[in-house]
């Protein structure tokens, strides 16, 4: 029996529809999806809105149609994207974010209960002012090296503060006693790879590039150099997080705000490990500058002991399981590849 409406924005993306995926098998969950495009794998399992988050009147409407649990915010323009046309990215991911907030706000003080809102952030929100600083950096926490330098980054670093400031100081001088404010909740996520959607063109979209590429048997000119690092994890291991963080007690969470991390990887690496699958496959290295710097800016590893302290976070993937067991498993189902063309002795983690 449904017992729990949640709000999913930007549903058609990979994230999104990974949790309407999970929320569907459950099928504990009234799912209400928010996006400019429809999404049609899952016309039965969801309330489907076609819409955008800058339309303050259908964000109202669905305020007062449905009372939320939780809203999974996920609308927003990605790194590239945003360098393109920061105005825009700015518009959208900010004002957009605004106005889930302040709804969710309402919502919460009509009820007499948060609202939990989850926000995903990202390992963009960093920001190094040479490479060989991010090298000696190592693994960073949650405080340090804070100068986004990307409009993506300084966007989700922006909303961050908004929904610490919704959450915990919005309206302090209203004298109005047991206000209720809303429950944000928040991970800065690594690359993401999925073998269950395509990727979308985000910066840190390299790794998972190479092996779809390879999967189709096309040739892949790579935009980082070999030695680039980055965090990175698999798209299951994304969902979970972002379930567990969005169902933990209150009472544990000692911040609003929470890295999680998965493998540390380079580029060279990635391709040693599409490599073993698909040995035939054509991956070389054309950097980039632009994007490059964008990628040199970011962390090449993420300390996420606070969130493995507080909701007992971890990934079920490391590097070599998340390649053998699901990114060569999943991709080559989804291109109709036959097991006869890859290292049977990979896939079967030999």
């Amino acid at each position: 029996m449904t017992n729990q409406c949640v709000l999913i924005t930007g549903a058609n993306g990979e994230i999104g529809h990974g949790l309407i995926r999970f929320l569907s098998r459950e099928g504990l969950t009234k799912i209400v999806a928010l996006d400019r495009s429809p999404i049609d794998d899952y016309q039965k399992e969801v309330e489907f809105y076609k819409g955008d988050i800058l339309d303050r009147n259908l964000i109202d409407e669905l305020g007062r149609r449905y009372q939320f649990d939780t809203i999974f915010h996920l609308a927003g323009i990605l790194s590239t994207g945003g360098e393109r046309d920061p105005l825009l990215a700015h518009n959208v991911n900010v004002e957009g974010s605004l106005n889930l907030l302040n709804m969710a706000d309402a919502q919460s003080m009509q009820r007499g209960k948060p609202v939990v809102f989850f926000f995903p952030s990202t390992i963009a929100i960093y920001g190094f002012e040479s490479l060989e600083q991010k090298v000696k950096a190592g693994k960073i926490n949650e405080d340090n090296y804070l100068h986004a330098t990307t409009m993506y980054g300084i966007n989700k670093l922006y909303i961050e503060n908004l929904g610490r400031y919704f959450s915990q100081t919005y309206k302090r001088f209203d004298t109005t006693p047991g206000l209720t404010r809303i429950d944000f909740r928040c991970i800065r996520l690594p690359g993401i790879m999925s073998a269950d959607s395509l990727p979308s063109g985000g910066t840190s979209d390299y790794g998972p590039e190479m092996i779809h590429a390879a999967a189709q048997g096309k040739p892949y000119e790579c935009f980082v150099t070999p030695e680039t690092r980055l965090p990175f994890m698999a798209m299951p291991d994304a969902i979970d997080a972002i379930i567990s963080i969005a169902r933990a007690k209150k009472s544990v969470l000692s911040s609003t705000v929470y890295n999680i991390g998965s493998f540390s990887i380079s580029a060279e690496e990635i391709r040693q490990e599409v490599m073993k699958y698909f040995s035939a496959a054509q991956i070389s290295f054309k950097p980039n500058p632009q994007r490059l710097a964008i990628v040199n800016s970011w962390p090449g590893d993420v300390d996420d002991s606070r969130a493995r302290r507080d909701w007992a976070w971890k990934s079920d993937f490391d590097r070599v399981s998340a390649f053998r067991d699901y990114l060569i498993p999943g991709i080559m189902r989804r291109y109709s590849v036959s097991a006869s063309k890859v290292s049977l002795t990979s896939c079967v983690g030999a």
